[in-house]
């Protein structure tokens, strides 16, 4: 009987862990926050890796991150409904999405097509396109931070 009561409190526990969206939040920040805070920066720092190279890798990394960021969106949003805490965190999630889109849509194919043009030897005319990004970037972890603490400080009440 002791056994089952201490499964039963185990399972109950690790569901409510699951419906909290802070987990999603706080994973996602960190992956990000590793490619584009970290990553990124000390690749252009390596003495040994030309610019081509580097925009290049950048370039392949930036995709998949982009797609991962898509999947931890949409398991963020089924855990935000499923949390019950949807109508507290909907402003939230919708400027994510807003960003999200920004970039999958807009960004990251201008970006990249520069990078094309410059690994093939051309150097593009100046462009507020990195900026942009950059700026959606740290938005972005900042919204992921306020919505991960938020989310915990919901799950307290």
């Amino acid at each position: 009987m002791k056994y089952s009561r201490l499964i039963s409190r185990y399972w109950k526990d690790l569901s409510r862990a699951f419906k909290n969206p802070a987990y999603v939040c706080f994973i996602w920040f960190g992956m990000t926050a590793g490619v584009s805070l970290l990553a990124t920066p000390i690749r252009f720092t390596a003495p040994l890796m030309t610019r081509p190279v580097a925009l290049d890798v950048g370039r392949v990394v930036f995709a998949a991150l982009n797609k991962v960021e898509l999947i931890a969106l949409l398991i963020l949003l089924i855990v935000v409904r499923v949390s019950g805490r949807a109508r507290e965190l909907w402003m939230q999630c919708s400027v994510l999405i807003l960003i999200l889109l920004a970039q999958s849509i807009w960004l990251l194919p201008q970006l990249t097509e520069r990078s094309l043009q410059i690994i093939a030897g051309i150097e593009p005319p100046p462009s507020l396109l990195h900026g942009t990004y950059s700026i959606l970037e740290l938005l972005k972890l900042l919204l992921l931070l306020y919505l991960g603490f938020r989310s915990l400080k919901l799950n307290q009440t």
